[in-house]
């Protein structure tokens, strides 16, 4: 009885111990994508919003970037992403097919062009006579 006693207790400490603490950070499993959002002056963007997604078109996610323009989005699977940054009314063009594997790190610039370009190409409808 009192081993058994002493066999619980010994496993439940050593699961205590092997929790991470308050302080502790866990370390992400999966491809990460790092970079720095520019705007069209060449500047970095805080604030801005980076949306990824798979390039399939499936998963959506967005991110800010931190006070000097950089983003990280970490936990990825092995697959393509699609990028693309706005703030304020400007987009960046979308950085399409980005191939990540398991547990790689990639660094893209984004950089937001003037204006908003989600409708660049578009030519006003002529008015009929």
């Amino acid at each position: 009885m009192r081993r058994r006693l002493f066999l619980t207790l010994m496993a439940g400490a050593a699961l205590f111990l092997a929790q991470p603490s308050a302080g502790q950070t866990v370390k992400k499993t999966g491809a990460t994508i790092t970079g720095t959002v520019l705007g069209a002056d060449g500047k970095p963007v805080p604030g801005a919003s980076v949306t990824c997604e798979t390039s399939s078109g499936l998963k959506p996610r967005a991110v800010h970037t931190d006070a000097k323009g950089h983003f990280f989005i970490t936990g990825l699977k092995q697959e393509s992403y699609d990028l693309r940054a706005s703030s304020n009314g400007a987009y960046s063009d979308w950085e399409r097919n980005i191939p990540m594997r398991r547990d790689q790190t990639k660094e893209i610039t984004l950089q937001l062009l003037n204006g908003n370009t989600a409708l660049s190409g578009i030519q006003p409808a002529k008015k009929k006579n």
